[in-house]
């Protein structure tokens, strides 16, 4: 993160109360906050903080940085050799880095005088802020938080960005757990705040909702203005009773309470719009708002109430709120044309979220060429010269091969870019000279603002136009991998299972992400699927858990590790690798070895380990890299004494292999279930499958889950049937009375399964569980939807948000790895990230 500021090392210094160990402060000037060694821009004016927490530290990946180039650090401990070892570089020593990192906000806030907006409450934050920038950026030069960047370390990123050429600072602020927000009202110090709605979120922190209100108000504690909804009755009645303290704060509410400041009178939904009609201090004035949902009429009057608040006029207010935009609240990952991918991103349009689309698409797609597709930056606040100047620089170091720049503005800055690029004028000009076979095998990142339309770009760019489609969901998948880093001891390593297209969710996107996130193994079903994740750019090692010995020039060729689980399948191994030409050095090759001790599937016997001590003492060639086994019901409590027996064997055979062999290897035996239940067992590794996608049989750690997948569709047709109608082939759907259905384009082939027709399983349309009627078809499926008022195009969960892949599970008498391994590759995957 940047800001036009420059700091010394000495001003850091004294602004976090630390103590520069190493070279002089006055030596390193500071303009760039790093916290993430993956995203380093600019060494020579780059500020790293050391930041701690359990799944991760900071200070583990200060030498790769120094070697980077990196010169000022904040850190809790200095390593002795560093000073003298990195002489040119200071070190800034302070209790804790994360406060260090909120003190600099808070320093680097105060020095701007222009008004501050702040935003708290349980939903609708960022929303509200992205509508307020829509509205408000062709009066004022606006900064505001990336994103949804609101947390302790987000917020202080966040303020980080002010310079002298902003007018007006929007930020959202939220907060987990009591005592976060003293923290951040006292680096935002807003002017003016706005206090969204309550809710449900983060309720495990608190006491009550009533604390939780009074915790959130705490970041208007020295403000001028509050604005809010009065038809909160518990956010109003708190604010009310915290304003008795704090009486020099005026408030400015709306709502239908008849002594709210801008009072709604009257309301009427359409079909794609709702009209408002409000008064203020006498005058009426008709909203006509481009969204008929709850959630979004509220979020776009609390932007009304701050205009009218701030002094603009009606005629202003009416015309921006009718123009609202979507917010796209994540970037977005699909597949393209002629073997492309395509992350679209029209989310914000700035030179700092185009740096996080790049981060995101070096980590995803770095084995691929990378072409940007970028619109005119519009209100950047800096002169075209500059920002583009800037832009350039950002490209360049982020490795784009290729620039298609759309927008005047762009174009009249060409020649500031190194690498090879086109411009157009406007959207439709670029569409009109599109030739789809000039994109090939390669990343393309869309960032457009939003009058350029890039909705267009991205239609003709992308490869599948099924409506039926899999998001995948890339934070809750990161979230969760954290949720389980956080029950292991330090130094446990995490194998994640990729295997079955990774769980239906595709094995390429998911193992990239692990990677990136510091996995350290991942596992797969077969040869093939390893070689495709070496193609795609996954380096850290993969295990092949059932390898065919046919393909051990593909096995070694792509440095894949073989599970051996049998004599048969060693000896098949050590055949072929004795007929390979010899070669200098005397190479090892990794295997990993696999014990029955009680599942009674694949595995060596524990009376095998004797002769398999033999072997490898003979072959000094193979190296053991681990020895696993596997539980055979970890999840079921009524099995925990066989589960214990299991575990205790396990360590007695490993213990006797590694007596034997003189050399340690990893060993690892717990599943998912295993991980949560049985700590004792983790042992040096463990093996990550479905509780990465959200899923565990224990209640405390699945409370703690996100969902990942989100299986959706559309209404394509809606019909209306009378007694004695079918539906289907066979007829199988009777229709004993007046019926409406709608036809969802999902059907078996799409791994809707067909056991659920006929009323077994339902459908979740407009909130409600929709039974599926007559036979499910290859194709298609109909669902009854009478009295649900359901249209064409109308929004479809076969499973996700508000419809628990455990319920489909369920009506099917199975289990979840069925249903997501059964999603056919033909659905589109759609993979997001905030």
């Amino acid at each position: 993160m940047t800001g036009d500021a420059v700091y010394s090392a000495s001003d850091v210094a004294r602004i976090t109360g630390g103590r520069i160990i190493g070279a002089p402060g006055e030596r390193h000037l500071v303009r760039f906050l790093l916290i993430d060694s993956r995203k380093l821009l600019s060494p020579s004016n780059t500020l790293f903080f050391a930041l701690h927490s359990r799944q991760n530290d900071g200070h583990r990946y200060i030498e790769e940085l120094l070697q980077r180039g990196v010169r000022v650090f904040v850190v809790k401990t200095v390593a002795e050799d560093w000073p003298n070892k990195y002489s040119e570089a200071s070190f800034i020593l302070v209790g804790d880095p994360l406060v260090a990192l909120q003190k600099m906000a808070a320093a680097h806030r105060a020095r701007f005088t222009y008004p501050v907006l702040s935003l708290t409450g349980s939903n609708g934050k960022t929303v509200i802020k992205e509508w307020l920038y829509q509205s408000l950026y062709e009066k004022q030069t606006v900064v505001k938080n990336p994103k949804s960047y609101n947390s302790q370390i987000g917020v202080p990123l966040s303020v980080w960005l002010m310079t002298d050429r902003h007018e007006l600072g929007i930020f959202e602020a939220g907060i987990s757990q009591r005592g976060e927000m003293k923290t951040l009202a006292q680096i935002l110090q807003p002017e003016t705040g706005i206090f969204t709605n309550i809710g449900p979120a983060h309720d495990e922190g608190f006491d009550s909702r009533k604390e939780k209100i009074h915790e959130k108000l705490q970041l208007f504690n020295h403000s001028q203005t509050l604005i809010y909804c009065r038809d909160h009755q518990d956010v109003h009645d708190e604010i009310c009773h915290w304003q008795q303290d704090h009486q020099d704060i005026s408030v400015f509410s709306w709502g239908w309470d008849p002594n709210a400041d801008i009072q709604i009178i009257q309301q009427e939904k359409g079909e794609d719009k709702t009209l408002i009609s409000v008064m203020h201090q006498g005058q009426k004035m008709v909203l006509s708002i481009p969204f008929c949902d709850n959630a979004s009429v509220e979020n776009a009057l609390h932007v009304s109430a701050y205009m009218k608040h701030a002094g603009y006029d009606d005629g202003y207010i009416c015309q921006k709120l009718s123009a609202l935009q979507p917010v796209a609240m994540r970037l977005e990952m699909k597949e393209g044309v002629n073997n492309c991918t395509i992350i679209n991103d029209s989310y914000n349009s700035d030179i700092y979220s185009l740096a996080i689309a790049l981060d995101f698409m070096s980590k995803q797609l770095r084995h691929m060429e990378k072409t940007l597709i970028l619109s005119d930056i519009l209100q950047a606040g800096v002169p075209d010269k500059t920002l583009y100047s800037e832009v350039a620089s950002l490209v360049a170091s982020k490795k784009v091969g290729r620039l298609i720049g759309i927008g005047p503005n762009i174009s009249l800055q060409a020649g500031r870019f190194t690498i090879p690029a086109n411009f157009f004028r406007n959207t439709g000009d670029f569409i009109a000279h599109a030739d789809l076979n000039y994109f090939r095998n390669e990343a393309i990142l869309l960032k457009g603002s939003r009058p350029f339309g890039f909705e267009r770009i991205s239609n003709l760019l992308q490869q599948k136009d099924h409506q039926t489609i899999l998001e995948i969901d890339l934070d809750a998948l990161i979230h969760n991998l954290s949720v389980y880093r956080s029950l292991l001891a330090p130094g446990v390593k995490i194998m994640g299972m990729v295997k079955a297209f990774s769980y239906g969710s595709g094995s390429l996107e998911v193992s990239r992400m692990l990677q990136y996130h510091n996995a350290d193994y991942l596992a797969v079903a077969y040869v093939d699927e390893g070689k495709a994740l070496r193609q795609g750019g996954v380096h850290i090692p993969i295990v092949v858990m059932n390898p065919e010995i046919r393909s051990l020039d593909t096995l070694l060729y792509h440095r894949l590790e073989p599970e051996i689980y049998g004599f048969p399948l060693l000896q098949r191994y050590i055949d072929a690798l004795e007929k390979l030409p010899e070669k200098s050095g005397e190479p090892t090759y990794p295997i990993h070895i696999k014990l029955d001790t009680g599942m009674h599937r694949l595995g060596f016997a524990p009376d095998d380990v004797h002769n398999l001590i033999s072997i490898f003492r003979n072959k000094p060639y193979l190296r053991v890299a681990s020895v696993f086994s596997h539980l055979a019901a970890s999840e079921d409590t009524s099995h925990d004494v066989f589960t214990r027996k299991q575990i205790a064997q396990f360590d007695q055979l490993c213990r006797a292999l590694e007596k034997a062999l003189n050399y340690p290897f990893l060993r690892h035996i717990c599943n998912s279930a295993g991980i949560s239940r049985f700590p004792e067992a983790h042992f040096d590794m463990v093996r990550l499958g479905i509780g990465l996608y959200g899923i565990s049989g224990d209640p405390g750690v699945q409370s703690l889950l996100h969902h990942v997948s989100n299986f959706r569709s559309v209404v394509s047709q809606v019909k209306t049937l009378s007694q004695g109608d079918t539906v289907g082939y066979n007829r199988a759907g009777m229709v004993s009375d007046h019926m409406e259905i709608a036809i969802v384009p999902v059907g078996y082939a799409d791994g809707l399964n067909r056991r659920l027709g006929n009323g077994c399983g339902k459908l979740l349309v407009k909130g409600h569980r929709a039974p599926i009627v007559g036979n499910i078809s290859m194709d298609m499926c109909a669902i009854d939807v009478t009295g649900l008022n359901v249209k064409e195009g109308d929004e479809v969960i076969v499973f996700g948000e508000g419809m628990p892949v455990l319920e489909m599970a369920r009506d099917l008498d199975t289990i979840p790895y069925e249903v997501f391994t059964s999603i056919s590759q033909r659905v589109k995957r759609i993979y997001y990230q905030e």
